[in-house]
């Protein structure tokens, strides 16, 4: 058994949370630089051109890419030779939150109630935590500071069965078309396909993780992500909104097994500020 004491989790979640804030993922922005090459608009590329030269300021700055600097969302691998000391897990990842985005300067976004009273909770906590556990001695952690520009233009549906790959395709481009410019495109888009309700959401959210460039392992799965990135930038939304031939950098498909009756399907879209830090301890 290993021991690992909850400060060292606190403080890998504080560095992640400001790293990714301040420095965007090479896989998105050599995406980002591809766009540019292809993108065929005037305007598009200008808006293009502009984002590269944000995620620049914001990594030699130190400063935030975007205002919304995001809700705190966190997907944990905990090895199960693992014994955490000195504090619990979720007070760990709770503090590190605090610390990133109290001493790093990050806007605070999360209010405690939904509905009624939305009072700041004043240090963005607290955080969305999906734990799994895993063999071995390693914790695992991907931060991911979600923005709700695009977390607003997300969806999911209960497909039938006979819907098939027509429908599940006809809903993802619906969907991002809807979004349109309010998910500031260019978008990464997560689907998520199977399991429950619950599921197919949290598949999305991960293959929105996923990083950019990367592919579904499964021939079929790989394919689908490639005719619906086709479809999504022939919608001809653009960068920002503005017209052009790229309006989304990746389409991101992750799956899990489902009920006969049933074929649900989630999509989770993320901005162009697709921003996402791991590491392991």
């Amino acid at each position: 058994m290993r021991e690992v004491p909850s400060e060292v989790i606190v403080r890998t979640v504080e560095r992640l949370f400001v790293e990714a804030n301040t420095q965007i993922g090479d896989d998105v922005s050599c995406a980002m630089e591809s766009a540019l090459r292809g993108e065929e608009s005037p305007v598009g590329r200008a808006v293009l051109e502009q984002i590269l030269e944000n995620y620049r300021i914001a990594a030699g700055e130190e400063i935030p890419i975007c205002q919304d600097t995001g809700m705190a969302v966190l997907f944990l691998e905990l090895g199960q030779e693992v014994h955490i000391t000195g504090g619990l897990l979720e007070e760990a990842v709770n503090e590190g939150v605090r610390r990133a985005y109290v001493g790093g300067c990050l806007r605070k976004s999360v209010v405690a109630d939904p509905l009624f009273e939305r009072k700041n909770t004043g240090d963005n906590t607290p955080a969305v935590i999906h734990l799994k556990l895993v063999p071995g001695d390693r914790i695992k952690i991907t931060a991911v500071p979600k923005g709700f520009g695009s977390e607003n233009m997300s969806a999911v549906k209960m497909l039938k069965p006979s819907d098939g790959v027509e429908g599940l395709e006809a809903f993802v481009t619906e969907t991002v078309l809807k979004a349109g410019p309010n998910a500031c495109p260019p978008v990464v888009v997560g689907v998520g396909i199977g399991g429950t309700l619950e599921q197919a959401a949290l598949l999305s959210k991960q293959a929105v993780a996923r990083g950019v460039g990367t592919e579904n392992p499964s021939p079929p799965y790989a394919a689908l992500e490639r005719r619906l990135l086709e479809r999504a930038n022939r919608l001809g939304l653009g960068p920002g909104g503005t017209g052009g031939t790229v309006t989304a950098l990746a389409v991101n498909v992750l799956f899990a097994p489902t009920h006969i009756a049933g074929l649900p399907v989630a999509v989770n879209i993320c901005c162009h500020a697709a921003r996402h830090r791991e590491a392991v301890i």
